[in-house]
């Protein structure tokens, strides 16, 4: 049994510490996946984005702290503003405000929407602002509700990624864990 309070790295015989030997383990990339990469979104992100009920955003701290975190409504919940701009409402929640504290400190952010029932997903990269413009919040209410802010993404990357880790995940077929979102089955009596 290792001790944790160890630093991480001590409590490894081989830790890969730089990008030349990382790729001379992976590889690198291919062209074609490369290629894909695009800075504008195309109409198949566009259609993807309005068919994606979820999405979890990824954001940093000035520390450096990384924090990911769930955001979820009806599908198309996330607005296309134009090519290269998204506004994802922020409605109400625990209050713990760790993303957005993070935006305020350091812009970066990353995204990965989710389709029920898609193999793949799509991934964005790019800097975050936090308006409050009532325009806006109009344009994302919800039931009548308006959200009390927005963020406001400008998109650097954006590309599909590999369908293989849903499959393997199995993600999307019925069945689920009782005590994490569905009820324990219990026999007719």
């Amino acid at each position: 049994m290792t001790d944790q309070r160890l630093p991480l790295r001590s409590r490894f015989r081989h830790v890969v510490s730089d990008e030349f030997e990382l790729r001379r383990i992976i590889g690198k990339p291919s062209f074609l996946f490369q290629s894909k990469t695009l800075t504008r979104l195309s109409s198949r992100c566009r259609d993807f984005i309005a068919a994606s009920p979820f999405l979890i955003i990824a954001s940093t701290a000035a520390a450096g702290a990384v924090h990911a975190s769930p955001r979820g409504d009806p599908a198309g919940f996330v607005h296309v503003l134009d090519d290269a701009t998204l506004a994802i409402p922020e409605r109400r929640g625990n209050r713990r405000c760790d993303t957005l504290q993070n935006i305020l400190e350091r812009p970066g952010v990353g995204l990965i929407f989710l389709v029920p029932g898609s193999a793949e997903t799509l991934r964005i990269c790019g800097h975050a602002v936090v308006v409050r413009d009532r325009e806006m919040r109009e344009s994302l209410a919800l039931g009548g509700r308006l959200p009390e802010l927005v963020t406001v993404v400008a998109i650097e990357r954006a590309f599909f990624h590999c369908a293989r880790c849903l499959r393997h995940s199995k993600l999307w077929e019925s069945g689920g864990l009782p005590g994490f979102g569905e009820p324990p089955r219990v026999a007719d009596s």
